[in-house]
């Protein structure tokens, strides 16, 4: 029996509850009997990340106590730069059963050029395109994710503004940042 699996990626330096609400809200309104949330192993684009163990135990905190929410470290086996293409082939083989859906941000559909073979991955995972505040793409539903961002979180945690972030960082999250020293000068 096929599985209808959603693929969630990202760097999750940190997840923040946008991205727990993107869980739920595809969890709830669309066709999926799990969502599998895939940390980057290395930012494509070169970006400065938590180290991967971290960012894989802040996502399983943020999300990983949900129901059919599992945090899959396919990235760190598949080892090097990360690229969505390689993690959903991936994922493919070793899943022959799944039916994958990408979950994205329309802020990322609007980056989607820079990806390496967006085509492809239309074509093994169809993207589930979530609104989110700030970012209007058509054909995506209305903003269902409010207006935040890890490079916000990551600021204000620079910045000692720990009260501002209780609404934006799962407070487990925000807990073992502040234990490990996460993001701090």
């Amino acid at each position: 029996m096929a599985s209808n699996v959603a693929v969630f990626g990202g760097s999750f330096n940190p997840p923040h509850v946008a991205h727990v609400l993107a869980i739920a809200w595809v969890l709830a309104s669309e066709d999926v009997d799990r969502v599998v949330v895939v940390p980057a192993f290395r930012h494509p684009f070169a970006k400065a990340l938590a180290p991967y163990d971290a960012r894989v135990r802040m996502c399983e905190l943020a999300a990983g106590w949900l129901p059919q929410v599992t945090v899959s470290r396919v990235e760190e086996e598949l080892g090097g730069e990360s690229l969505t293409l390689h993690t959903l082939e991936h994922l493919a083989r070793l899943h022959p059963d799944w039916k994958m859906r990408l979950v994205m941000g329309a802020d990322l559909l609007l980056e989607a050029d820079k990806w390496y073979r967006f085509d492809r991955i239309r074509e093994i995972a169809p993207p589930l395109v979530l609104g989110r505040g700030g970012f209007e793409v058509e054909g995506a539903p209305w903003a269902v994710l409010p207006k935040v961002s890890s490079t916000e979180v990551r600021a204000k945690i620079a910045e000692g503004r720990w009260d501002e972030l209780r609404a934006l960082v799962p407070r487990r999250v925000l807990a073992y940042v502040k234990e490990r020293g996460l993001y701090q000068p």
